[in-house]
């Protein structure tokens, strides 16, 4: 049997009104200047004016940084830490999406390595812990807070660097406040919270997946399934937001620990080769992968019925197996997912070099299904 690890180095504190403690934290962190990193849309809403009557009352000095564009790039990683270190900060605070908390880490490791973001691409590629981070996500959906790696594009090049550290790259702490979600826009809570699912249903039938990260991505697949649409309904729904975030989290602990696999391997091309958001691009390609991954994993794929909520007791195996498949189609019809790639502009004579950049991603390593060039053709027409 081979030996495996589970680490989840983030205390993660969690309900609404769980922002009152930033003060404590700040102060167990021994803060005495903080670079504040703010998605620039949330500086006019009443949780950001929250957040900002907090801090001012605790008399820390507070930098803050909010140039923050989708898919962030190295150049402006590069400006944040400039600001940090003219400033001397000593502890970072992010509140935003993926984007903003993947600055806040990048400009974390600077502080603390120097050098260019660059120098730090791939794997365990530094030795010590950036400066504290504390990560208050905005959005259900990328798990950032307690995942192990940030994603920063390279201006030159436009290609995505990984940054990852399962042990040193997470927040030390995160605060998942359901008040921080209310001014989501319905589409963005949608697709977040599919980016969401994927990162749970990849990590639960990942090859590298274990009985640790099993048990957190079926809770994740069953709190997501079932509170989905209820949030993207009404983002003011405290439980459902909160179980959003919960669900999202518990995938963004997995995920880094087990990889993924042939949704988020297509949704890497889609949404490079069309600019659809990452989590509309997972969503686009989701149902057909499921339906491709059943065949390997019918097993896993029952337990997914059952997390939610769909099988019945006469039900055998592969029946179950089949209605998982039918209920994530359903789920992504009834937030507003379009019925297939080309309606966000895929061209049928892009798919052969999709398929092709698919291949050379490797991502079947952690897929359950092995998955050659004409596979994915078959995918991506699936998904069409």
């Amino acid at each position: 049997m081979l030996t495996s690890k589970f680490l989840c180095p983030t205390t993660i504190h969690f309900g609404s009104g769980v922002i009152q403690q930033l003060p404590a934290l700040l102060s167990t962190l021994g803060t005495k200047t903080l670079f504040l990193v703010v998605d620039s849309a949330l500086l006019s809403t009443p949780f950001y004016q929250s957040v900002k009557t907090i801090l001012g009352n605790s008399l820390i000095d507070t930098v803050l940084f909010s140039e923050i564009e989708p898919d962030p790039s190295s150049t402006t990683v590069q400006k944040a830490f400039e600001q940090a270190q003219q400033h001397q900060a000593d502890s970072v605070l992010a509140i935003g999406g993926g984007s903003a908390i993947d600055v806040a880490k990048a400009v974390a490791i600077l502080m603390v390595h120097g050098g260019k973001i660059h120098d730090y691409e791939g794997s365990e590629t530094f030795d010590q812990p950036g400066l504290p981070l504390i990560a208050i996500p905005t959005t259900a959906g990328t798990g950032s807070e307690v995942s192990g790696s940030c994603v920063i594009t390279d201006t030159d090049t436009n290609r995505k660097m990984s940054i990852r550290h399962a042990q040193l790259n997470p927040a030390r702490f995160a605060l998942l406040d359901p008040d921080a979600l209310v001014t989501l826009p319905a589409t963005v809570a949608a697709h977040a919270g599919l980016d969401a699912f994927v990162h749970a249903l990849e990590s639960f039938t990942s090859l590298k997946a274990t009985p640790i990260t099993d048990a957190l991505n079926l809770k994740a697949i069953a709190l997501i399934s079932h509170d989905l649409r209820a949030f993207v309904k009404d983002r003011s729904n405290q439980r459902a937001a909160l179980n959003m975030l919960l669900g999202s989290a518990m995938a963004g602990m997995s995920f880094g620990q087990t990889g993924l696999g042939n949704v988020h391997c297509m949704a890497r091309f889609v949404g490079a080769k069309y600019h659809v958001s990452h989590g509309l691009s997972n969503a686009l390609c989701l149902t057909a992968v499921a339906d491709f991954n059943r065949v390997a994993e019918p097993t896993k794929y029952a337990q997914i019925a059952q997390a939610m909520g769909v099988l019945s007791q006469q039900d055998d195996e592969q029946t179950m197996a089949q209605r998982a498949v039918q209920a994530i189609a359903a789920l992504c019809l009834d937030v507003g997912i379009p019925s297939g790639l080309r309606h966000v502009g895929a061209k049928p004579q892009d798919i052969e070099t999709m398929a092709n950049d698919c291949v050379k991603a490797n991502y079947t390593q952690w897929n359950p299904r092995p998955t050659d060039h004409a596979a994915f053709v078959a995918l991506f027409e699936a998904a069409y």
